[in-house]
């Protein structure tokens, strides 16, 4: 394993960022910028506006756009601003990163393509495409149980020779391919983990931190599951991480984000207002949440 040769974009935790709905739906810029300050206030390294937690699917493209405009001017440098600027349609996706770029933001977020998938000589083409449009590094995110799609070690291999492919974050809960990663391409590639039961894990094989639904409504202790590993208190670390696995598992009980989004309803962040094809949760599912937020006393 070489040194890292390329800038780090962060270390520690970032959060995948709820987009805040207005009750007519609109997006609702004032608690927008509540939320990010909640977040920079908690202890949070770095923040991802638009990507699946932030609901970016449902956004037209002229929100995705001002969502972006706004994070970046509300945050005013005080965290790294990474744009979930992923597409199944490589030209939008080019667009919308160019866009991103031209309005400050540090590092692009890009998912695989969902849905049409490509084969692993279309994902190199696909996203080389957008890193030779932009002039901001970019984070490459696999996940598969949203997108029908998995990159394979090959695909990595070509990738991280571009010098604005810079890391991946890691959604597959597949570490032998993480492990890998963290063999072959560590000079190249820094990995954060995309699930948050798996943080502690991921930094073991030399991971920079993660890329947390949980940080929503926890910012600092999903922080500090990062700082105290980087630290070199594994132990401390592992017993956060632990102590926090039942709310982290029922954070996902449903498809995200209406479990995290519903929280912070609960928590009054938010409202937990979603778009359609997301709705509210199962009263079950609901009380369950419900219980796992009082054990860790973010509600009463």
């Amino acid at each position: 394993m070489g040194t890292f040769n390329k800038d780090i974009i962060f270390t520690g935790a970032a959060t995948a960022l709820v987009t805040p709905f207005a009750n007519d739906g609109s997006v609702d810029y004032k608690t927008f910028a509540s939320l990010i300050d909640f977040q920079i206030n908690g202890g949070i390294d770095a923040l991802v506006i638009c990507g699946t937690t932030g609901e970016g699917s449902t956004l037209t493209d002229e929100e995705h756009k001002e969502c972006i405009r706004f994070a970046v001017e509300h945050i005013a440098g005080r965290v790294p601003v990474i744009a979930g600027t992923g597409s199944n349609d490589t030209e939008y996706a080019n667009e919308l990163s160019k866009y991103a770029c031209e309005v400050g933001v540090d590092a692009l977020l890009l998912v695989t393509p969902y849905y049409n998938k490509a084969t692993p000589k279309g994902l190199i083409k696909h996203f080389l495409s957008t890193a030779e449009a932009v002039d901001k590094p970019i984070i490459l995110y696999n996940v598969p149980s949203r997108t029908g799609v998995s990159m394979s070690m090959p695909v990595y291999r070509e990738l991280a020779k571009h010098e604005r492919i810079v890391a991946v974050k890691e959604a597959s809960g597949n570490l032998s391919l993480v492990a890998q990663i963290a063999a072959e391409l560590s000079d190249s590639l820094a990995i954060y983990s995309g699930n948050d039961d798996q943080i502690v894990p991921i930094m073991s094989l030399g991971g920079m931190g993660v890329i947390s639904v949980l940080s929503n409504v926890m910012p600092k202790e999903t922080h500090d599951i990062c700082a105290k590993y980087i630290a070199g208190d594994v132990i401390g670390s592992r017993k956060l991480q632990l102590e926090l696995l039942d709310l982290i598992n029922d954070l996902f009980i449903e498809v995200n984000p209406i479990p995290v989004k519903t929280a912070c309803g609960l928590m009054g962040l938010c409202s937990d207002s979603m778009r359609l094809p997301l709705c509210e949760m199962e009263d079950g599912n609901r009380a369950r949440l419900i219980a796992s937020m009082k054990k860790c006393g973010l509600i009463g």
